[in-house]
């Protein structure tokens, strides 16, 4: 018997590479605990992975569906140029592919071999963060994660495949961007990196809602401590992000609800 209020959707489980289910699997995950963290926008905005062991394809949301209910049956699989390529049967909804999406995650998939999931976001304290000058603040010893963090002004809603080319030239090789007047985006080697970057840069952007709301001086830190705290947490002087806490991740999602898994 169907349950009401969830899409019923033919499982790709055994259809596709054990590489790619546990791909989707894991990106089904970051679907949710995105939504679980206050960090989606409804049906809006996108999360991708990088499918194991074929080039140019990533794995993406279905535009239309809530973060809340995607699941790794759910996701499409599309190529660098935004074709369609597994999709499952939506029927009448006859769900496609954000053009937005398409045209963001394609151009860093394209861009940098050395990603593996990009999330983007349009949460309320990263748009706050966005459209102020001053951007993001190393007020706090998390954001001092973010010292040296891409920025990317403000060109309209992401459709022109134009806009690809300074996108990627103002992420460069890092790990976190603020998109002007817009919202956030970051990347990472795997799902569960990318998403500790975009978890601590989205506590980032409340911490400093917060302070700037107390209408008090702000506490600075000498430029010497700032680059030492931002070394610290650099490749090669710590353990990889995300490496740790994802499959606690997936426990928490496991105690309350495992469709994603579907």
């Amino acid at each position: 018997m169907a349950k009401i209020g969830v899409l019923q959707l033919p499982s790709m489980k055994g259809k596709v590479s054990d590489a790619e289910w546990q791909a989707r699997v894991d990106l089904a995950a970051c679907y949710r605990l995105v939504a679980i963290y206050g960090m989606a926008d409804m049906a809006a905005n996108h999360i991708s992975a990088r499918v194991p062991g074929e080039e140019g394809t990533f794995l993406i949301n279905a535009y239309g569906m809530m973060y809340e209910e995607i699941t790794a049956s759910s996701l499409l699989k599309v190529d660098h140029h935004g074709n369609i390529l597994t999709s499952p049967d939506f029927g009448e909804l006859n769900y496609g592919l954000n053009k937005a999406g398409s045209v963001i995650h394609s151009a860093i998939h394209h861009a940098r071999a050395d990603v593996g999931c990009v999330i983007h976001t349009h949460s309320w304290a990263s748009m706050a963060i966005s459209s102020l000058e001053c951007g993001l603040l190393p007020l706090t010893q998390t954001a001092m994660r973010f010292l040296k963090i891409s920025y990317h002004n403000y060109e309209g809603v992401v459709l022109d495949e134009s806009e690809q080319e300074s996108l990627c030239k103002d992420l460069g090789m890092s790990e976190a961007m603020i998109l002007r007047n817009h919202g956030a985006l970051t990347v990472g080697r795997t799902v569960g990196e990318a998403f500790n970057w975009m978890h601590r840069l989205e506590l980032s952007c409340h911490a400093q809602l917060g302070a700037m709301s107390c209408n008090s001086p702000l506490s600075k830190v000498s430029q010497k401590v700032l680059d030492e705290t931002w070394n610290n947490y650099q490749p090669g002087t710590r353990r990889a992000y995300g490496v740790m806490e994802w499959p606690a991740l997936l426990r928490k999602l496991d105690r309350t609800d495992i469709s994603y898994r579907d």
